[in-house]
């Protein structure tokens, strides 16, 4: 045999092009399969993510809509008079926006950046069109307003296609001309703490679905099957209900007329005039959310605790150590991987809850994510609230990496 000659198939071609052609169709295949879950993940979750965080510093409504006046804006130092030239622009478009209905999105606009603006366009719009020159004067003697430089000042800032306005608004900062990045009074702060609430509910939440959660992955781990079996029914039960039913279930219960109140009253606890305030608040939210999230809690910690050999404590015990030695040196540091996946996967969910904080939350339990539905539905600042969620996703990222870090992802267990 000639070793010098390469190994070839039964067709005569080298046996290695064979090889290689197999592994492409091989590796094509398995693309195949990939390729339409990839194109769902990115259209229904990437995409959208992107877009939103576009919104976020991008809104050219104004540019859009005011093509005269946003030329001579950019070039304006934001600090002088505006001149009648301006002025004279201004008129132009108003006129434009009067005939092509659009002057109530310029109007919404600036009426981000500077608060009461609104009616000033609409109703200088309605007039645009007697206006005659000089505009500046004109339009001052229509409403005093237009001989405010702030109400310049916010065009010139809503003329900005790409700002970091709304990310400043939802650190309850302004973004100015002449100043930069400017703070608000405490007193009108919202978002700042509307944050940090959020942040405290869902760690309260995460430590109490903890210390409910532990000790019955750890009974649904070691009892007997038949025991297990129907233990982990009662734990899988609340996902067969509805969240809304769950969450309304929750209203009749810690009402100051419901079955935790009266049970209160007659143990003697309070008096029939003086019950408890449970629902509706923080309080209310905290109480709700960790019974919805429980299972999310308890599941991971099951995965993990039933992969503990029962040995370790038995030889643990054998070697003189105590139940309660035994168990906080031998067995709850293994189950570390389950806890952090539990409390990930609870404060991750909880940060971004929604219905139940705006059914029992009232004034004081609600949360951020309630904020960014008020803006994506009623004031309809949709780039407000993709700032919001901004922050929100960036939080989560934070919150993961410090994960990696800590405990190190590999180690998550979920199941």
């Amino acid at each position: 045999m000639d070793v010098s000659q390469p190994i070839t198939a039964a067709d005569g071609t080298p046996l290695k092009k064979k090889l290689a052609q197999a592994m492409f169709r091989s590796k094509l295949r398995a693309t195949g399969l990939v390729v339409p879950l990839l194109a769902f993940v990115l259209a229904s979750f990437v995409f959208p993510i992107l877009a939103l965080m576009w919104q976020g510093i991008h809104n050219d409504t104004f540019a859009r809509l005011m093509p005269n006046l946003t030329e001579e804006l950019r070039v304006w130092d934001g600090v002088s008079d505006p001149t009648e030239e301006m002025y004279a622009l201004l008129v132009a478009d108003l006129r434009q926006n009067r005939a092509d209905k659009t002057i109530g999105k310029v109007a919404s606009r600036v009426n981000q950046e500077l608060a009461g603006t609104r009616s000033l366009f609409t109703s200088t719009a309605r007039k645009a069109k007697k206006l005659e020159p000089p505009f500046k004067e004109a339009l001052i003697k229509t409403k005093k307003k237009w001989g405010d430089i702030k109400v310049w000042q916010a065009m010139k800032l809503t003329n900005q296609s790409l700002t970091p306005g709304f990310y400043a608004t939802s650190l309850d900062a302004r973004y100015t001309v002449d100043q930069g990045f400017v703070m608000k009074e405490e007193k009108r702060q919202i978002y700042t703490k509307l944050f940090v609430r959020t942040l405290m509910i869902s760690g309260s939440v995460m430590l109490l679905c903890l210390l409910l959660g532990y000790p019955v992955a750890y009974l649904l781990a070691t009892l007997p099957l038949k025991y297990s079996n129907l233990l982990m029914i009662m734990v899988l039960l609340p996902f067969w209900t509805s969240l809304l039913v769950r969450t309304t279930a929750w209203i009749a219960i810690l009402q100051s007329q419901g079955v935790v109140n009266d049970l209160l009253v007659w143990i003697g606890i309070t008096g029939d005039e003086s019950r408890f305030s449970l629902i509706y608040n923080m309080t209310g939210t905290i109480i709700a959310m960790t019974h919805i999230l429980l299972p999310f809690m308890i599941l991971p910690l099951y995965s993990v605790m039933k992969t503990i050999p029962p040995s370790y404590m038995r030889a643990a015990r054998s070697l003189g150590a105590t139940p309660t030695a035994a168990f906080i040196k031998v067995y709850m540091p293994q189950t570390v991987p389950g806890i952090g996946a539990g409390g990930l996967l609870v404060f991750i969910l909880a940060i971004g809850y929604y219905i139940t904080p705006a059914l029992v939350g009232g004034q004081d339990g609600q949360l951020i994510s309630n904020m960014i539905a008020y803006h994506m539905q009623k004031s309809l600042n949709w780039s407000l609230a993709a700032a919001l969620g901004g922050l929100l996703l960036l939080g989560v990222l934070v919150l993961y990496w410090a994960y990696d870090r800590i405990i190190g992802i590999d180690n998550m267990k979920l199941g």
